[in-house]
């Protein structure tokens, strides 16, 4: 049995050696706080990076195969997505990443597959830097956030990038990076992480539909990351909006319950019981393994996790592992 993980990050080696001794790269510098723990420091904001953030590609491998993964499809760290620096920063930073990914697959075809980076503030040069990947470097898709500066992603500026990556084939997996849509209330006790970014994912969902993208791309292929966030266990709520106030429409041609198996769903719910209502939610073939390596919300032991379900029939296992990723990625 495999095991392809879709929602594995990477903090670029070349990041880690031009930062040393108080190096730059491409304008981003790191520093340790008062624990000896390692932050990145950007346009002076810092975020931890966890120890195995550091990690080379033969230490990944070596804990890779102590978990059981076989494959790692690798995105780069959100916090280096960059939208808010300058689109030449923006596109430094990503075809770095992307490239040192590219080194990985090239090395390890076996072990690593990839999902790129994008400087999504500039919609034509992000279309430029997916096409790269794509077509010269056979990345299987790209993550971004669920909001480019504070932009949801049905704005009309940013149509066509969806048609550039329906027409590429690219798999579009969102995962939060920064602020979510709880900072604005509330820092305290990792809230915006814990409930933003579940919430930031069912807003998404949501404006994906309602802004007439999922319509205007019927082969857009997308990857709601942890479980989707609140899509599936709110989506009852919604279509109640969606039939009895018919202005809150928008674009969109069907109720949203239509619309969920529109969507792949990483399983990183971390209960039984969540995992097996959004299997019965939107359907076995539309969830897909992810661990959230390197950091700590990822499961302690991903693979045994899965396999431990009583609830979960060996098929449905086997489809969230492995077989469903390699249908849809070509592994």
């Amino acid at each position: 049995m495999r095991s392809i993980d879709i929602h594995a990050h990477l903090t670029p080696q070349c990041f880690w050696r031009s930062t040393e001794n108080g190096g730059d790269w491409h304008g981003l510098t790191r520093e340790q706080n008062a624990r000896g723990h390692e932050l990145a420091v950007i346009a002076g904001a810092r975020s931890a990076l966890p120890p195995r953030a550091r990690y080379t590609p033969e230490q990944r491998l070596a804990d890779m195969d102590s978990l059981g993964v076989d494959i790692h499809v690798l995105s780069p760290y959100s916090g280096f997505y960059n939208y808010h620096l300058d689109t030449a920063i923006a596109v430094a930073t990503s075809q770095d990443s992307n490239n040192e990914i590219y080194d990985m697959i090239q090395s390890w075809p076996e072990r690593f597959a990839g999902l790129a980076t994008l400087p999504m503030q500039d919609v034509k040069a992000a279309v430029a830097e997916l096409e790269r990947v794509m077509v010269q470097l056979g990345f299987k898709g790209a993550m971004i956030d669920d909001k480019i500066n504070g932009v949801t992603p049905d704005a009309p500026e940013f149509l066509p990038f969806w048609k550039a990556a329906e027409q590429m084939g690219a798999m579009i997996l969102f995962h939060q990076g920064g602020n979510t849509v709880v900072n604005s209330r509330i820092k305290r006790y990792h809230l915006p992480n814990s409930v933003g970014n579940l919430a930031d994912r069912a807003i998404t969902f949501a404006t994906l539909v309602m802004g007439g993208v999922m319509d205007a791309c019927p082969d857009l292929r997308i990857c709601l990351s942890h479980g989707g966030g609140y899509t599936y266990q709110g989506i009852g709520r919604m279509e109640r909006t969606w039939h009895n106030r018919p202005a809150t429409r928008g674009q969109s041609t069907q109720p949203p319950s239509q619309y969920l198996r529109r969507f792949y769903y990483d399983c990183i719910v971390y209960t039984e019981s969540a995992l097996r209502y959004l299997i019965d939610t939107v359907g076995i073939d539309r969830v897909v393994f992810g661990t959230d390596w390197p950091y700590d919300m990822e499961f302690d032991w991903p693979v045994s996790w899965i396999l431990g379900l009583d609830s979960l029939t060996q098929d449905e296992k086997e489809a969230i592992l492995w077989k469903n990723l390699e249908r849809l990625l070509g592994l």
